[in-house]
Formats: structure tokens, sequence, C-alpha cells
């Protein structure tokens, strides 16, 4: 996915109402066992070339619903999630990364969603890998399920990331280990499951509405203490995929380093911030 934005519109609906394309269809048969109703919710900017493999890459019985938000893309993503039967939402204007999650999480809430997986439309993250996203939530053990590119040791690095970024996830990770009293292995993974409990807890609407919303989330997370599972995962990086270039690059670590030290304001009662508050 190009982590612009998200949101395929459905025809005739109103933006408030978060519009579905007619004849969004539920996802195939439940695995054996599940009860829990999971959502999977693709934030799609310019996804059109990829979209398709990409849904056709996840496993069957695992899922309900598909909610494609399209961040006002120039190209054909919403048409394509409309004619693959997938609920598809359109933003009338680009809002950016975390505002096409906020469209996301609000729609699959609104559809009864228990258990949500974010899923890139850009083939960077195995759709293969939901199951073992998912299974923490159904058994109690997470509210919250990071898909980490870094418990495999070397796993990043052969999965093509470029060593600039390798380096940098490991240096603010530390830090915001550090800051949380935490040993996560990954903080910056766009590859993520929620319970429904996470986000009616987490007041995520409050959070940008640009890329440092996932890491404004674990912070969260932290702060509510909901519990956090980490999962490893493969991922590749080509062409198609969505890449945030190094300027964009600097100015996420900087709001990286930002939500760490209003972390430690607000635990410390020195200045409170809403984005801590219910």
């Amino acid at each position: 996915m190009r982590l612009r934005g998200a949101s395929a519109a459905r025809p005739g609906a109103k933006m408030g109402d978060l519009m579905s394309s007619p004849g969004a269809a539920p996802g195939p048969a439940s695995a054996p066992g599940r009860q829990q109703r999971v959502v999977i919710v693709m934030p799609a900017y310019n996804a059109a070339k990829t979209l398709e493999d990409t849904f056709r890459a996840i496993p069957a019985g695992f899922f309900d619903e598909i909610v494609v938000v399209d961040d006002h893309s120039g190209d054909d993503t919403t048409g394509l999630a409309q004619r693959l039967n997938l609920k598809a939402i359109r933003h009338p204007h680009n809002v950016g990364y975390g505002g096409n999650q906020k469209t996301c999480y609000m729609e699959a809430l609104r559809d009864g969603a228990q258990i949500v997986v974010m899923l890139h439309p850009d083939g960077q993250y195995d759709p293969q890998i939901i199951p073992e996203m998912i299974r923490p939530i159904q058994e109690g053990r997470a509210d919250m399920v990071l898909g980490s590119r870094m418990m495999t040791p070397g796993g990043a690095r052969r999965g093509g990331m470029p060593a600039w970024k390798r380096v940098a996830n490991w240096f603010l990770t530390t830090v915001e280990n550090l800051a949380m009293r935490r040993r996560f292995s990954e903080c910056h993974t766009g590859y993520r499951a929620y319970s429904r409990r996470f986000l009616e807890t987490v007041p995520f609407l409050r959070n940008s509405n640009g890329f440092v919303f996932d890491t404004e989330v674990i912070f969260q997370a932290v702060h509510f203490e909901l519990p956090v599972v980490e999962v490893p995962i493969s991922t590749r990086y080509f062409e198609d995929a969505s890449s945030v270039g190094f300027r964009a690059g600097v100015v996420y670590g900087l709001g990286t380093l930002w939500t760490a030290l209003r972390f430690l304001l607000h635990r410390g009662g020195i200045v409170q911030s809403d984005k801590f508050r219910r």
C-alpha cells in the first residue's frame, strides 16, 4: 500500500455515514471454532497495482469482512475494490496514513468487529500470517498484536529493508523501550491486529493523521495497560510497495521522539496530554 491515504467510497453514501460499496461481501465461512467477528482493514493510497494480489493471498476462513479505505487515490483503487466485492470507502480528499486508519477502525467497529487486522494492500506484508496475528487476541492473551520484522535475526535484511531504515528502526525502538520500560523487538511495523476493547479504550481519534499514528497507539497501549504480543513476520520491499523516503522518515523519527517525551511528561504529571486520557 502507498502510505498516504486510504478509502474507497461507496457510491451515494455520505462521508458521515462512511458509505459502503453495494454488495460488499462478508468473508468466507469461519474457520472451525472461530466465533469472534474478524474484519480486515486496508488503508490504501494508489494501490490499484497490488490490491488484488494482496486480497487473493488472504487465507480463506479467517475473516468476515474486508474494508478498503482509499485516501483519495489518483488511480482505480476504489473501483478495483468494488469489483472485488470488498467494502470500499473513498475519502473526498487526502487526509494521510493516520487519518486513513481512523476511518478504517471506525468502520470496523460500526460493523461489529471483535478483532480488526490492519493489512497494507501493497503486498509488503504476508497475508498468510493473519491466523497467527489474530490468535493471541482470540485466546485472550492480547489486545494488540504487532507483526515484528525483527524477531527473526536477519529477516528484515533478507526482505530488502534498506540499511538506513534498519538502523533507524533499531534506534527508535530502543528509545521507545526505554521510555515505556518494555522490550519490544520492533515498534515500527505496519502489520497489526487489535481487539475491540483496544479500539474502544484508546483515544485513537485524537492521534496524528500522519505516520506517527502508529507510534502513538503503542504508547497508548502501554499507558492503558493493554496487553501487547509480538509475532514474527516476513516482509518484502519491491518497486510497487509503499515506501517512506528519507525526508518523511526524519519527520516520522522526530514525531516518534516527541511522542515518547509527551508520554513521559504525562506519566510524570508534568504536562498532561489528551492522547493519554479517556
